[in-house]
């Protein structure tokens, strides 16, 4: 007889068959495995290197001189996406987000195969997706390579890529990634544009329900949009701590009292201090993703909020510019170029602290420190103020329309008394005085094709109010001018630090910046101000246009600016009525005691009976009385005879050469070397050489009269 197959196996042991039926199952799931394996690896080899080139692309951030944020800037294609880490969100958000969203987060190496088999085996037995078994890798995958079909295929896509993405990043990488590209609605990604514009602060410290809140949105963030949807957010966050207390993050009463929380139900402007600040060093280094600007913000948010309530007290249209600056290292801590960037009555998009306006008497202390600095004039020194014709054409008046007589220096500059500043000005030369202010940095211009005259000592030239604060900080400092410093240097060691090398540009002398600095201490203070705390000077430009105030101690210099941007004059706008309560109330905001610069030990401090003869009173080179002018022989005032002029002609720069005339009748008619000047007709002219060398000045008046000099041009 034969026996089958099937009558040999039941002749087997039971124990023997089990064994036979575990080898074959054991070899099929080999085999099954093995496919699978085959197949992900042929999967994974179709896919291209993992690109994180886009997920990358972060907004532009401003921050102040502290890391706070100052200004964001929307990407190129208008998403907000402020840089965030682990370490810049409130610790229970976090917490709450793994609880929600991955509690396994610390363990899985990318993918959670408990949190898939669970998934896998509700789709089965439910026959729809009941869960999607998520890890946060696999959602930053979907976030890193974002695609709109849900298919087995995507899942698995994301799979492999969360944990590509941990073994480039880690976790702490995957999670910042996540903070940062996580969709909130609309514009807004990452949980730090989303708590900016959902809650209106960095998410540093937030609330119970506002962590639940933003831990909620991105499931869904279209559909549970606080600003659109606050119902529908209410609910997902609500459902976030209930998970958050049956997980034990929180308790069950702090998730009540969480609950009752109000869900914000408007979206918030993100934060713009310093907008011009922000805008010009963007412009500056636009590839640069964050930006740390020498910007204090508690002191610029204080000094935009006075500006603003100035500016719209005084009148309509007006605006108003401040800046500060810190002597001691240059740098600029407040910036605020408007009464408000987006009010557009007022043109507050320009920035007045980069406008060339006329500064009126505020150049005057920079007069007084020449002629302090070569030795012509002492703080006492006797000046006369009474009617003056400096020229035919030029008799300049006081502010209040009188004359007080002879008066010191001091009283002459504390009182910006005209006549005074302008006398000193013709003796020290208002080609050598613009001189000095260029060489200390300041870009003044002057009217077109016209040659630095006595106008220049009331405000006929123009100047930034940028480049009167860092020249007034020369003062401050002792006469040696600051180079600004806008941006925080790199990180050294630790913290930041601010690029203190020393400028070697000088507006003086330092005892002559101390003599200034004294006298303007004594300035009498606008009204309700206290006297003697700080060192300022007012200015008013013609025509009512331009009010000026500048003031400074060892510690800051603060320089303000009101006006019409437009250039337009406004009756009544005064220097000291309009500008000078502003400065006085931003140094109250700046803080602290001012502190005065101690005094040079060769400064001379006496009455002007205790001056040199020569200092207690002012030379005088020739009559300037309306009664002795007329009667003033002609003479060149400069250039001076036998005199060395350097043009820089030998570095192929092209200038001109001031002509200044005293005396005679006018018309006056200039010539150099024979040929007549076509700037001629005038008591001061210019004349631009070909080249150096030896010239020969010469100047006729109506009656005849004549005088020559000759200079060396070089």
């Amino acid at each position: 007889m034969g026996t089958s197959d099937d009558s040999c196996g039941e002749l087997l042991p039971p124990r023997a068959r089990r064994r036979g039926h575990a080898a074959i199952i054991a070899a099929c799931l080999t085999v099954v495995a093995l496919t699978l394996a085959i197949a992900l690896t042929l999967f994974v080899q179709t896919l291209p290197s993992l690109d994180l080139t886009q997920s990358n692309l972060r907004s532009t951030v401003i921050l102040d001189r502290d890391g706070q944020l100052l200004r964001p800037f929307a990407t190129a294609d208008g998403r907000w996406r402020l840089p965030a880490g682990a370490a810049d969100v409130d610790p229970r958000y976090l917490a709450m987000l793994k609880a929600y969203e991955d509690r396994r987060f610390e363990d899985h190496p990318g993918i959670d195969p408990a949190a898939t088999l669970r998934a896998a085996w509700q789709w089965i037995r439910h026959e729809k997706i009941v869960s999607g078994g998520s890890t946060l890798s696999m959602q930053v995958a979907r976030l890193v390579e974002p695609r709109s079909e849900r298919s087995i295929t995507q899942k698995l896509r994301q799979m492999v890529r969360a944990v590509e993405l941990e073994q480039r990043l880690g976790k702490t990488g995957v999670l910042d990634l996540y903070l940062q590209l996580a969709p909130y609605g609309g514009p807004v990604e990452g949980v730090r544009a989303a708590s900016l514009a959902y809650l209106g602060r960095e998410p540093a410290r937030l609330s119970f329900a506002e962590s639940a809140l933003l831990v909620a949105l991105p499931q869904s963030p279209e559909a549970r949009r606080p600003d659109r949807f606050p119902v529908q957010a209410r609910r997902a966050r609500d459902r976030v701590l209930d998970i958050a207390a049956a997980r034990g993050v929180i308790d069950r009463a702090e998730a009540e009292a969480a609950k009752a929380e109000p869900v914000p139900q408007a979206r918030k402007s993100f934060p713009m201090i310093a907008a011009h600040a922000a805008e010009q060093a963007v412009a500056a280094d636009p590839d640069a993703r964050v930006q740390r600007l020498t910007i204090d913000k508690r002191l610029q948010a204080s000094l935009e909020t006075l500006a603003a309530e100035r500016a719209s007290a005084i009148g309509p249209a007006l605006s108003a510019a401040i800046l500060a600056i810190d002597n001691r290292s240059g740098a600029v801590i407040a910036q605020v170029g408007s009464a408000g960037y987006l009010d557009t009555a007022r043109a507050g998009a320009i920035d007045a602290t980069q406008a060339v306006r006329s500064p009126g008497s505020a150049l005057k202390p920079f007069i007084y420190a020449l002629a302090f600095e070569n030795g012509i004039a002492h703080p006492e020194t006797l000046l006369d103020d009474r009617p003056v014709r400096f020229t035919a054409s030029y008799a300049p008046e006081n502010f209040d329309l009188g004359f007080h007589g002879t008066v010191t220096a001091r009283i002459a500059l504390q009182q910006s008394l005209n006549v005074p500043a302008v006398d000193l000005l013709e003796v020290v030369g208002a080609a050598r005085f613009i001189a000095r202010l260029r060489s200390a940095g300041a870009t003044i211009l002057l009217p077109r094709d016209t040659a630095p005259g006595l106008p220049v000592a009331l405000g006929g030239l123009g100047i930034t109010l940028t480049d009167l604060a860092r020249i007034y900080s020369g003062i401050a400092r002792g006469g040696s001018v600051p180079t600004l410093v806008r941006r925080v240097q790199p990180v050294i060691a630790s913290g930041a630090k601010v690029d203190q090398a020393a400028s070697e540009r000088t507006i003086t002398d330092p005892v002559s910046a101390w003599y200034v600095a004294d006298i303007l201490r004594g300035a009498p203070p606008p009204e309700n101000a206290l006297a003697g705390r700080i060192a300022f000077k007012t200015g008013t430009s013609y025509g009512y246009r331009d009010a000026w105030a500048v003031g400074f101690d060892r510690r800051v210099t603060i320089a303000v600016w009101v006006g019409r941007p437009d250039g337009a004059s406004v009756p009544g706008l005064v220097g000291r009525v309009s500008a000078a309560p502003i400065l006085f109330d931003a140094f109250s905001r700046y803080g602290g005691e001012p502190e005065p610069r101690p005094r040079p030990t060769d400064a001379l401090v006496t009455g002007t009976a205790g001056l040199p003869p020569p200092l207690r009173h002012i030379r005088r080179d020739a009559p300037k009385t309306l009664e002795a002018t007329l009667g003033t022989p002609l003479k060149i005032a400069y250039p001076p005879d036998g005199s060395r002029v350097d043009l820089g002609l030998s570095d192929g720069a092209r200038a001109q050469l001031a002509l200044k005339a005293l005396g005679g009748q006018p018309p006056l008619t200039w010539m150099v070397d024979g040929l007549p000047v076509s700037e001629g007709m005038r008591r001061q002219s210019a004349w631009s050489p070909e080249g150096a060398g030896f010239a020969r000045i010469s100047v006729m008046d109506a009656s005849g009269a004549s005088d020559s000099v000759v200079v060396r041009i070089e």
